[in-house]
């Protein structure tokens, strides 16, 4: 079964999340924790995170994805900076548990000019400090396409911070297809050799999450723009050898595509026609 959801607005609440999800033929979804371009949190409603818990359940979805926002920089120079993504890593992490058993994704950050090394020793640094034994979310960090100074342009950058995480159990990594493709990645040519690289390198048990979204640009443009599924330069029949793959098709696949909710629940309905052509 294809596992497949897309990114929704937690603004109105986790049960609200869960029934778009369902609305779209949806058994997972990806949501930010707080104001993506903001610090603030909202408050979390336990009967609603009940609510949504026994309707999940009910409805079969599962492994849901939390964002952390793009604010969030580890790899950063400035300590206050540092110290805000400690304290909002912090802050979702625990909030997270209540709704144990999932993930959090984020974006390991820009060096901005003190280069790989730095910014990777801060991510680390980062991630010891928060990373808990007895928390039950999945830690991921996010491959990115390389634009300006991003740590995680490559899979060696995050097999280096990887490395120097104590409880690396709880550490993962999400791939998205747009940003690996931007990255120089040929995910549409060259899908096996990109995932024996990853193998290689990472090793394909990391692998937690799969953003799954075309690119407007071409292979290693360094730019992250995100296409519609198959109006993009990776194209449907790339797309439809990523959800097929051996190694990926268990996994859950998040779009980030510029989609209205409508807009997703057709993307859903072609990737799931795709998926049942096995």
């Amino acid at each position: 079964m294809l596992t497949i959801g897309c990114h929704l607005s937690s603004s109105k609440g986790y049960l609200a999340m869960g029934k778009d999800a369902v609305k779209i033929d949806a058994n997972t979804f990806q949501f930010f924790t707080r104001n993506p371009r903001g610090a603030k949190a909202k408050a979390l409603d336990p009967k609603d995170i009940s609510a949504f818990l026994a309707y999940a359940a009910d409805h079969g979805i599962h492994k849901i994805l939390a964002h952390a926002p793009y604010t969030l920089n580890a790899a950063s120079a400035d300590e206050k900076i540092r110290e805000f993504a400690k304290n909002t890593f912090t802050d979702d992490l625990a909030r997270l548990e209540y709704t144990p058993g999932n993930c959090y994704n984020f974006h390991p950050g820009s060096h901005v000019g003190q280069g790989a090394k730095a910014g990777i020793d801060h991510i680390a640094r980062l991630l010891n400090e928060v990373l808990r034994p007895e928390q039950t979310t999945t830690v991921l960090l996010e491959t990115m396409a390389g634009k300006g100074s991003e740590i995680g342009r490559d899979f060696e950058e995050l097999r280096e911070i990887l490395d120097r995480v104590t409880l690396s159990d709880h550490m993962g990594v999400c791939l998205d297809t747009c940003h690996v493709w931007d990255g120089g990645y040929d995910i549409a040519g060259h899908l096996d050799e990109v995932l024996d690289r990853f193998d290689r390198v990472i090793g394909l048990e990391r692998l937690r999450a799969i953003h799954l979204n075309d690119s407007q640009n071409p292979l290693g443009a360094h730019k992250d723009r995100h296409a519609k599924i198959g109006q993009g330069h990776i194209g449907l029949d790339a797309m439809k050898r990523i959800i097929r793959h051996p190694a990926l098709k268990d996994l859950p696949f998040y779009l980030e595509t510029p989609n209205e909710l409508s807009g997703y629940g057709e993307e859903i309905r072609i990737l799931r026609e795709l998926f049942q052509e096995m």
